[in-house]
């Protein structure tokens, strides 16, 4: 497969080389802030330097997975940190990149899960492409739905109102602090921050010219539900329907065995899971002598329901199932999601996973907290203004199912087709195949994912920035988001990039392009199938 592409270069130069000189201090960002506003610090850094969020500001780092460390400066620039008011008495954080040699352009980021934390990893991997990049924390600190309780004016803050004030704020900082105007707004961010960008699309259509979501949480009212209730399904323990993690690992190595050839090529990578037919009846503990990982009919029921769609009395749809290929293990329920229903729908914190009703589905829908959910498919303003929409979702994904993804694409076709906006001129999405939540593969698909995409990066060992050895647009999101907004080439495809070991300096294992849906790629026949030219753009018909 072969495509001009926009080069990495073609970013970083955009802005006047003969930019003012620049003052990176705390009397400086704070001038182009609302006078309430609190700047905690502003300092200026070389390139290659660390920077380590001060714990005390930014203690929500703790309860994600990355935790709070030192990142590298990929660029040198100004990094500072603000506090600014919100309605009713509250407030965000918001952290802040701004690279000496910026590129004209403006970036936001989108948070994960609960968003309770700055998103300083992925700032500073935009940096370095030359944007300058801004992040808040929602309003909150910490990684579950506690802080909603009770407590309106904080879910909406969570629901879409800091992250809007933080583009707001964010482009007078940059504008004032260049002197200068931004040429294009961008946005990325994956799960939460996927569904952080429609809600921007929805609401905000102004706010960027283009705008990449990846695993979008969307349907907020919903999928907190869900996420709850596959583990509910496996409960309890001594139930005699309860899966084991056991079981779960002999359920995936089946389906590979069995969806694998179904695609055309075997190579432990499902090109087209929703295509695949699957006979769990093998797997029965009358077929098998291996009692720790066959499946009882009880048990092939609970499997069953897993990968099926969440149906509700009168056949009433309420969330789609896993796709087939996602290695989940045994579902369990996680203490996270829980605080959703406790705090989120303002029930308390005596609720167990024993009190599931699923009148829940209709309290959900109807307190919709912080207005969250980014369900309302007519984004025909976004696409009058010029803006450009890219979503993308994994295959594998463990967390978001990935037919929620395929739903939402559906909803908004059906909305724009009578009103005669063609879709692909704006808006594309992308299916991965075996890519798991945002980033990474299972280990026995092996499947190519790498297109620094929201957290991506910090999948790879070492510091890594852009896409080693590919910065181009057709081996990176960002870059291809400028190439269209900027140039119009629209991505006819993306060729997403594994690296052996995750490891950039050990060389790349596998590239294999990726298409907008409804299309997908197909092996032309001949040649290494871990080559992207032995592959194009097809059909099923």
């Amino acid at each position: 497969m072969s495509k001009s592409t926009v080069a990495l270069s073609a970013v970083v130069t955009l802005a006047a080389a003969t930019a003012p000189a620049l003052n990176c201090s705390v009397a400086s960002i704070a001038a182009f802030l609302p006078t309430n506003a609190t700047v905690f610090y502003a300092e200026h850094y070389d390139k290659g330097a660390n920077f380590t969020p001060p714990i005390s500001l930014n203690y929500g780092l703790t309860s994600i997975p990355t935790g709070v460390s030192a990142y590298e400066v990929p660029v040198a620039g100004c990094v500072a940190q603000a506090n600014i008011t919100l309605p009713n008495n509250t407030q965000h954080s918001v952290g802040m990149v701004l690279p000496d040699d910026w590129n004209g352009r403006f970036m936001a980021v989108g948070n994960g899960e609960f968003s309770g934390s700055i998103g300083w990893s992925s700032i500073l991997n935009t940096m370095w492409y030359g944007f300058a990049s801004f992040s808040t924390d929602t309003g909150h600190e910490g990684n579950n739905g506690s802080f909603g309780y009770h407590n309106e004016a904080a879910l909406t803050n969570w629901g879409w109102r800091a992250m809007h004030n933080a583009v707001v704020n964010g482009k007078a900082v940059t504008e004032g602090y260049y002197n200068q105007e931004i040429s294009y707004s961008y946005y990325r961010g994956c799960s939460a921050g996927g569904k952080q960008g429609f809600k921007e699309v929805q609401m905000f259509p102004d706010d960027f010219d283009g705008v990449i979501a990846g695993a979008p949480a969307w349907w907020m009212t919903h999928q907190q539900l869900w996420n709850v209730l596959t583990a509910i399904w496996n409960l309890p323990e001594t139930a005699d329907y309860h899966v084991t993690d056991d079981q779960m690992s002999a359920v995936a190595a089946e389906v590979l065995r069995q969806c694998d050839p179904q695609d055309g090529v075997e190579d432990n990578i499902l090109q087209n899971p929703l295509g695949c037919v699957l006979n769990l009846q093998t797997l029965s503990c009358s077929n098998t002598t291996n009692a720790t990982t066959c499946l009882t009919p009880p048990q092939i029921r609970t499997v069953e329901k897993l990968f099926s769609p969440w149906i509700e009395a009168n056949d009433t749809f309420v969330f789609p199932g896993y796709t087939l290929g996602t290695e989940m293990g045994a579902p369990t329920i996680d203490a996270d999601f829980v605080t959703y229903i406790q705090y989120m729908l303002q029930i308390g914190g005596d609720w167990t996973w024993e009190d599931w009703n699923a009148d829940l589905v209709q309290l959900s829908d109807r307190l919709n907290p912080g207005n969250a959910t980014a369900d309302d498919f007519d984004i025909s303003p976004y696409y009058k203004k010029g803006g450009k929409l890219l979503q993308y979702h994994g295959y594998s994904d463990p967390s978001i199912a990935t037919a929620s993804s395929i739903y939402l694409r559906n909803r908004i076709e059906e909305t724009l087709a009578p009103q005669g906006i063609p879709l692909d001129d704006f808006y594309r999405f992308f299916l991965i195949p075996g890519m798991e939540h945002c980033t990474s593969t299972p280990s026995d698909q092996g499947a190519p994912w790498y297109m620094n995409g929201d957290s991506q990066a910090g999948s790879l060992e070492g510091t890594v920035f852009g896409v080693p050895g590919y910065n181009d647009s057709t081996h990176d999101l960002i870059l291809a988001m400028v190439d269209w907004v900027e140039n119009d080439k629209a991505p006819d495809f993306l060729i997403p990039t594994r690296y052996n070991n995750d490891t950039p300096a050990d060389g790349v294992a596998i590239q294999r392009p990726i298409c907008p849906y409804p299309s997908l790629a197909k092996y032309n026949g001949s040649g290494d199938v871990t080559l992207p030219e032995n592959w194009y753009c097809g059909t099923l018909y």
